[in-house]
């Protein structure tokens, strides 16, 4: 199969999965929810076709260690808009692959996870495919233009998504996020629009802009405006106040969907456009940004420990989790930004595990105020364990995910010389002790102590859904245990933009 075609069909197979489902009566919702198992059963089977198919190429045609480009494969390039020289153009590379790889495995867990929802399925449904073809347009654009209409498609649905099938603040959730988000595409769209015509090519294609000499007046702009607006969505502070509340709010799917893939689009973009094809500006301004994301990992572990509902223990980790990944990139190291790129798989896999149980748990006890549960493991063995597991990996436990992406951090971290690089990487570092009491203090709560009498009858979780938690628990342990595959490919992926920053 043709290379820019499979990608094509990556991301078009969940959009004609929502087409398919919109003739289905609203009331069959077993048909309309094994109508999207398919497609993204299908999805997930491309997609890793895929990973293989692009470890081959790399064998074949591997990135130069010195090269200031990257390297895409399976490109392919199409006109969309002769007038502004809008391109359908899209390629992968390494972080593109496994960005997929994250997201196929996320949504078809998270369909699995959703299989108890009635209301609306048809819509629910429908709307969770779109959003994810977004983000799959979004990992294989090479055209700004592009990238930033897909962005857009997997921003908005969120909205609706939280505000009619979510819980508690929905409808204050749904608004605050999408404002938030949608004043960041505004920074976005003014970034790019600048590229387009600073380059003097009048062009949106990624390669040839990362070819282009911009001004370092421009760049010294251009820089904080694009960082910001991705950061937005990678919840960086102070621009992180819609994540507690949005996935809080959010229906398990959204929730699993939303931390363990979206929120990485923010940092995938912060990558992909700002540090690689603004590297001066990038030099220029990361001590600044730096502070801030500090601020992120100590805030959100902080945060975390003063909250009694698990949704919000585990949506302000991932303030501080998703701030681990931007760390990693301000540190300006080889080693710093490979660790951010493994901590959005990492983090990806841990949070939408941690939002599965979550749901799964909330379902049976009908509370998600951890004081109000105990002794779980006597009832529900196989999901206590599950959590207890992922809880560890959130603490960065060797052999588990976690450890091998926040070693990569910390170590590229505290490789860069600088008195200030040095003391926020001790500062980040001592966050794990923060992250230990609310993760050991949470699993204590829900699994261990006496258990109530309307709690001895709740029953285990049922085959359809050990799948999923069977399938992240694999991923977390298989990354932790053999990353080497994974290292490799990210290594070849980040040697071309470090280089860039470094000319």
């Amino acid at each position: 199969m043709n290379g820019s075609f499979l990608l094509t069909l990556i991301w078009a197979v969940p959009f004609l999965t929502a087409l398919v489902s919109l003739p289905v009566d609203r009331d069959d919702h077993r048909r309309i929810k094994k109508i999207s198992l398919a497609g993204n059963l299908i999805n997930l089977l491309l997609v890793i076709g895929l990973t293989f198919a692009f470890i081959s190429a790399e064998a074949e045609h591997p990135a130069a260690a010195g090269a200031k480009l990257s390297q895409f494969h399976f490109t392919g390039k199409t006109v969309w808009l002769q007038m502004l020289n809008i391109e359908y153009n899209i390629g992968v590379d390494a972080i593109s692959v496994l960005m997929m790889l994250l997201t196929a495995i996320v949504i078809f867990c998270g369909v699995l996870a959703s299989w108890g929802v009635e209301k609306q399925a048809k819509e629910f449904f429908v709307l969770l495919n779109v959003l994810v073809a977004g983000v799959y347009g979004v990992f294989i654009s090479l055209d700004l233009f592009t990238f930033f209409v897909f962005y857009e498609i997997a921003v908005l649905p969120m909205y609706l998504l939280i505000g009619l099938w979510g819980t508690g603040k929905k409808e204050y959730s749904a608004m605050k996020l999408t404002l938030m988000l949608v004043a960041g595409s505004a920074f976005i769209l003014a970034g790019i629009l600048g590229l387009y015509f600073e380059s003097g090519m009048n062009s949106f294609d990624l390669q040839k802009l990362a070819q282009a000499t911009f001004s370092p007046e421009f760049q010294y702009w251009a820089f904080p405006i694009i960082f910001l607006g991705f950061g937005v969505l990678g919840a960086i502070f102070p621009f992180h106040t819609w994540s507690p509340d949005g996935h809080a709010s959010a229906p398990t799917a959204v929730s699993m969907l939303h931390a363990g893939v979206l929120m990485k689009l923010g940092g995938y973009g912060c990558l992909r456009v700002g540090m690689y094809l603004l590297p001066e500006g990038a030099n220029m301004w990361m001590s600044f940004f730096l502070v801030l994301v500090t601020i992120n990992v100590l805030y959100g572990a902080f945060g975390a420990i003063k909250q009694t509902d698990l949704k919000y223990i585990t949506a302000y980790s991932s303030v501080s989790h998703c701030g681990m990944v931007l760390f990693g990139f301000t540190a300006l190291t080889f080693a710093g930004i490979k660790g951010g790129v493994l901590q959005m798989i990492s983090h990806g896999l841990m949070t939408a595990l941690f939002f599965c149980l979550i749901g799964m748990i909330y379902g049976r006890t009908h509370t998600r105020t951890v004081s109000e549960m105990g002794g779980l493991m006597k009832v529900m063995p196989f999901l206590s364990v599950a959590y207890v597991i992922v809880g560890l990996a959130g603490l960065g436990l060797p052999g588990l995910s976690g450890f091998v992406a926040e070693a990569n951090v910390f170590v590229g971290a505290f490789a860069n010389p600088a008195p200030l690089y040095r003391f926020c990487t001790v500062l980040a570092v001592l966050s794990i002790v923060v992250t230990a009491v609310y993760v050991l203090r949470a699993v204590n709560g829900l699994v261990n102590g006496p258990i109530s009498d309307h709690y001895k009858t709740l029953t285990d979780a049922s085959l359809i859904e050990k799948i999923p938690v069977t399938i992240l628990l694999f991923c977390l342990f298989a990354m932790g245990i053999l990353p080497g595959w994974i290292v490799e490919l990210v290594n070849g992926a980040v040697h071309p933009i470090y280089n860039n920053l470094m000319r």
